[in-house]
Formats: C-alpha cells, sequence, structure tokens
C-alpha cells in the first residue's frame, strides 16, 4: 500500500530477503542497486550461515521507482544474489507488553518448535528470534541458546507467560528467563 513521503509523493515499503554465497561484496551490491532506484534501506537483519549470506532489508521507495527496482534486484542472480521482493501494507508492529526471552539448553531436536508452539498457543508475537548451537565448556553436549523479542497481548501478564513457559521447560531440559523490555 503505498504512503506519503516527506516530498509529498507515494512510496512503496518492500521487504527484501537475499541469499548468496558469502563473500565480501554482497551487502555492497545490494545497497548499489537500492540506492540507483531511489530506495532507502529502512531496517535489516543479516547474518552468515553455514557458508551462505542471509539477509532481510526493508525499503522504501518511490512508488514510480518500485517496479524497476524490483526488476534490478532480479537481475543480481547474475552475479550470485538470489533476492525475494515481497511489497508490504504496512509497517504497523503488533502492540502489547514487550519481553525478552532467553533460553539455554543441550541441544536437542524440537526445542524451537515447543517454544514457538507455546508463544503461538498463547497469542504472542516474535519480534526477532536469533539462535545458535555451541560446544559446551571441556567438550561437553553442545549448548542451544536462542534469544527472543516478543510481544504479549495486553490481556496476558509476564507471569502468565512464565507459568505456561515452565510447563515445558522441563520437557524440553532448558533454562528460560524472561525480562521485560
Amino acid at each position: 500500500m503505498p504512503q506519503d513521503s516527506e516530498d509529498g509523493g507515494q512510496t512503496v515499503d518492500m521487504v527484501l530477503t537475499a541469499i548468496a554465497r558469502d563473500r565480501p561484496g554482497v551487502v555492497e551490491s545490494l545497497a548499489d542497486v537500492i540506492a540507483a532506484h531511489e530506495g532507502n534501506w529502512v531496517e535489516s537483519s543479516m547474518a552468515q550461515l553455514g557458508g551462505e549470506f542471509a539477509g532481510i532489508v526493508m525499503v522504501e521507495v518511490p512508488e514510480g521507482a518500485a517496479a524497476k527496482l524490483d526488476d534490478a534486484l532480479t537481475k543480481l542472480d547474475k552475479k550470485g544474489i538470489e533476492v525475494t521482493v515481497h511489497k508490504t501494507a504496512s509497517r504497523e508492529r503488533p502492540t502489547g507488553h514487550h519481553v525478552r526471552l532467553e533460553l539455554t539448553g543441550i541441544d536437542h531436536t524440537g526445542i524451537v518448535l515447543e517454544v514457538t508452539r507455546t508463544l503461538a498457543s498463547k497469542g504472542i508475537s516474535i519480534d526477532e528470534l536469533s539462535t545458535t548451537v555451541s560446544r559446551g565448556s571441556m567438550g561437553a553436549e553442545p549448548m542451544f541458546s536462542a534469544h527472543a523479542d516478543i510481544v504479549l497481548p495486553d490481556i496476558m501478564g509476564l507471569d502468565d507467560l512464565r507459568e505456561a513457559l515452565e510447563l515445558i521447560a522441563a520437557d524440553i531440559m532448558v533454562d528460560i528467563e524472561l525480562i521485560k523490555i
């Protein structure tokens, strides 16, 4: 949905996902195409994962330049950069209580599924999630950690969430900490 820009023209918000073999210049190539089409780089999250570079970027572009930007981003595949474009309807974020969830435990299958299933069942939105697996000290089991910024519905309190997560914490063998932000 087009929005008014500061100069009175219409703009379109686009969310881009980019994946490429990790190497210098991937972000620069993406930024170059965005800038060449009058795009404004608004927000992003990027990381190297398993030898691949992966990123999500939100850009704001004049409505008249959106189709040309979309086309130019698609052509980055010639440089080995796969870009998917999604036009967004709104920048609105969920409202409610903002909380940081921190979780640690011995790595095993199903941790993310059980935690996110619990969050979804309570109507909790995830703003940001990052996870890692690292070697434990002195060659111990691999340790899983997750950090999530979540939004609780206005009708839910921190104690309600804590209680719901404690019900699964022992089963999935993790420690969970909640911090109001």
